[in-house]
């Protein structure tokens, strides 16, 4: 573990091992109403000491004694993009696998099988991973859709997005490579035809399935500028947790704008309680929570 980057000195070195003080309430709340501004994430106070632990860490890597000292950093030092973009990669990258949902996807592939074949030869599926991490669901759902037009007797004419706000994330997502434990629990056909062995025990994609994937850095609160449009499947899933009832909604609202009529929306189960999004028709089921968007909402 680097301590410091300045290891020069025995006196900072002992400093930098030290716990950091308690953060006040003030100081708390300061860094509460940065992140959502910035990000929409809630840290509740419940997870202060979470939001403690990851600035401590950073704090100690860079020789920053203070809270306040490391937040003036963050705001208006001369570093402050770069910095601003690796703490948000520490709080927000969360731990992830293929298949994690097997429930979801396999809901998706009952949709996808549904269709009408058709539709397959006139355009390419586009599907779209909100908050997709290093890329473990973005290329599950390249897996999905691949396996799906195989089953159909049709030309594989698909193509996903992952889209997260860590940049870091997002380098990690595209390089394709993973540790072989993210593969517990898959398919041994499946570990066999969309992985190849790679180096110190990792795997990597097969290229058949990387070229059908591409990640972009993207904000939630940014869905208004996003690229994103017509999307037949769109992917969202652990990402609203994180955030207040009523900006769910509000995100919810813009995926859903990004759907093409008939698209499905797939989010996580819990993540969106006591409310029906305009325009969007519940999918029956006891263990994934979707939706269709209306045929009749085509513009």
């Amino acid at each position: 573990m680097s301590y410091t980057h300045n290891q020069s000195s025995p006196k900072e070195g002992l400093w930098s091992m030290r716990r950091l003080p308690d953060m006040d309430e003030a100081q708390f709340h300061q860094w509460q109403t940065l992140l959502e501004h910035r990000t929409g994430i809630t840290v509740t106070a419940g997870r202060r000491s979470f939001l403690e632990t990851n600035l401590g860490i950073r704090m100690r890597e860079i020789g920053c004694g203070s809270y306040q000292a490391y937040y003036e950093k963050i705001v208006s030092g001369p570093d402050a993009v770069r910095e601003w973009a690796t703490l948000v990669d520490r709080l927000t990258v969360q731990e992830t696998r293929f298949f994690r949902d097997p429930d979801a996807f396999r809901l998706v592939a009952d949709y996808v099988l549904t269709r009408p074949r058709e539709q397959f030869r006139k355009r390419a599926l586009e599907a779209w991973s909100v908050g997709c991490s290093t890329g473990e669901e973005p290329y599950t759902l390249a897996m999905v859709l691949n396996q799906c037009m195989a089953q159909l007797g049709v030309q594989p004419l698909y193509g996903v997005t992952g889209s997260d706000i860590s940049q870091p994330a997002i380098e990690k997502a595209r390089l394709g490579q993973f540790n072989a434990r993210k593969l517990q629990g898959m398919d041994d056909d499946l570990k066999s035809r969309y992985f190849r062995p790679s180096e110190r025990n990792t795997v990597e994609i097969v290229n058949s399935i990387r070229d059908r994937v591409c990640f972009t850095r993207l904000n939630v609160l940014d869905l208004d500028d996003a690229p994103m449009h017509g999307m037949n499947i769109i992917f969202c899933q652990n990402l609203l947790i994180y955030f207040r009832r009523w900006r769910r909604r509000e995100i919810v609202k813009r995926l859903a704008e990004r759907l093409a009529p008939g698209g499905l929306l797939v989010l996580g189960q819990g993540e969106l309680t006591d409310w029906q999004p305009p325009g969007l028709q519940r999918v029956p089921s006891e263990h994934v929570l979707a939706w269709i968007k209306r045929q009749s909402d085509e513009e």
